[in-house]
């Protein structure tokens, strides 16, 4: 099995969003083609659309915990308040080693007043030296491979 740490790594750089780069590492596992991996976490990219909210990586974290841990019925109240703490517990780990949040605008140092525009940046290598993506989604894929115990 390859590392999916190291996956997630190369796929962020290549071009795949922060979400992308950590969903496709774990395709695989649930069965997911990587086109639809990356279709399906197309949108979770740059904290929701760009608009710098809650970290994609983080949220390819919690689709993964999701898909192997969540809940199957609406009305499976301990599933789901199960699940809810494993997020929790997941999002402390995650702020642990990330600087203390999983607000991708925090992470990144902007300003909440920072117009998002939606269309996303030319990758460069200045690109990838002023930010810290290439570590959370690292980050994310490790925290994801220990959920699911790989």
């Amino acid at each position: 099995m390859e590392n999916k740490e190291l996956l997630a790594r190369e796929l962020f750089r290549s071009g795949a969003n922060c979400a992308q780069a950590v969903f496709c590492s774990f395709a695989d596992e649930f069965g997911f083609s990587r086109q639809e991996a990356m279709k399906l976490a197309s949108g979770f990219g740059a904290g929701m659309g760009r608009m710098r909210e809650v970290c994609g990586a983080f949220s390819a974290l919690v689709m993964i915990s999701n898909l192997r841990h969540g809940p199957e019925s609406a009305q499976d109240k301990d599933g789901k308040d199960r699940q809810y703490r494993r997020i929790q517990l997941l999002a402390e780990k995650f702020k642990k080693q990330s600087g203390g949040s999983v607000i991708c605008r925090e992470l990144l140092n902007l300003s909440k007043e920072t117009v998002s525009d939606p269309v996303s940046e030319k990758r460069s290598a200045e690109y990838y030296q002023k930010r810290p993506c290439v570590e959370l989604v690292g980050l994310a894929a490790k925290l994801a491979e220990e959920e699911l115990e790989l």
